[in-house]
């Protein structure tokens, strides 16, 4: 029995699903890129395509989910570029769907939106870095207005704590490993908690919280945000350090016209500055409890072959390593 959550989402039943919403299908349908999930672009008769979101069975509740929803129709309702989930004829954006035989039956929620069009960014150029910044200070505005009831926080609990669980439980560290990552990635976190103990009580605002280049498309009116599947409290930094090159000169270079267009609209918590390099730590070890966790999701050892490979542990053991080293020279 394959017990994969999405073992059963055949191309038949995802036009199944998207016909049962009432959306009439010309049966085209192409896989996008998307892992935690499962998104298609499904074509329609004398229309533009449409999306549709498969969320994981398990991951989020109703509730995380339509809060996701209700926050990208406030961010339509301010003219951001977004694409706001589309309801159904009683108003509900979320609906669950039986996929699978009846022998494997899976209850999977499912969601519409329009396909928002553009190309991969430039990120080099400092114009485009500014434009950047405005947008992301005007999603924040509509962030400061409001609060997440239920979607996850940011928290070095959530992301490095979980990831390191996930991590040495996992089928894919080598045994020989175990030993020496635990050590590091602990050491590590305790110079994360060091940091955001230095920088003081902030404030954590709704935020996109996975605004990296994977998630922003460029088209003739400017920048677009897409996938708001990990949006929640965070502080703003969140939102701009993902979008800036890693090495420390490149970086600084970059904040500052992403701050330059930024400050437009509302001011950065200086403090923030500093938490750049420990978030980047969290993401690190939450990556590598990420694919631990789904690498039995057959999807992943497709995208991610490198996964089961000791080298790659390898590396990116030393790579926490030498963040820790960075995250403290930093500091002074």
């Amino acid at each position: 029995m394959n017990t994969h959550p999405f073992a059963g989402l055949s191309p038949e039943r995802v036009l199944d699903a998207v016909e049962h919403l009432g959306v009439a299908s010309d049966g085209r349908l192409f896989p996008l890129n998307s892992f935690e999930n499962r998104v298609y672009l499904v074509g329609r008769e004398d229309a533009e395509p449409i999306i549709a979101k498969f969320y994981r069975p398990g991951r989020f509740t109703d509730a995380q989910i339509l809060e996701e929803h209700a926050f990208l129709d406030e961010l339509a309702e301010a003219e951001l570029p977004v694409a706001a989930a589309i309801p159904d004829a009683q108003g509900r954006t979320l609906t669950e769907v039986s996929i699978g035989d009846a022998s494997e039956e899976i209850r999977c929620r499912v969601a519409l939106f329009p396909k928002l069009r553009g190309r991969a960014p430039e990120l080099e150029s400092e114009e485009n870095l500014e434009w950047l910044g405005r947008l992301i200070a005007r999603l924040h505005q509509v962030g400061v207005a409001g609060t997440f009831s239920t979607r996850p926080p940011l928290s070095i609990q959530r992301l490095g704590e979980s990831g390191l669980e996930e991590t040495l439980r996992g089928p894919l560290l080598p045994a020989s490993l175990h030993a020496r990552y635990e050590r590091s990635v602990r050491a590590l976190l305790d110079t994360v908690r060091g940091a955001f103990a230095s920088a003081g009580k902030l404030r954590l605002i709704r935020a996109h919280g996975d605004l990296h280049p994977g998630n922003l498309l460029w088209n003739e009116q400017g920048p677009v945000f897409v996938d708001y599947d990990d949006c929640g409290m965070a502080p703003a930094i969140q939102d701009l350090w993902m979008l800036l090159p890693g090495d420390p000169e490149g970086r600084d270079r970059a904040l500052a016209c992403v701050l330059e267009g930024y400050e437009m609209f509302r001011s950065l918590d200086p403090r923030e500055i500093a938490l750049i390099e420990p978030l980047r730590a969290l993401r690190l070890i939450h990556y590598g409890g990420w694919l631990s966790a789904r690498f039995e999701d057959p999807a992943f050892p497709l995208a991610f072959p490198f996964g089961a490979a000791p080298r790659f542990w390898e590396d990116h053991l030393i790579t926490l390593e030498q963040q820790r080293e960075r995250i403290e020279d930093e500091a002074g």
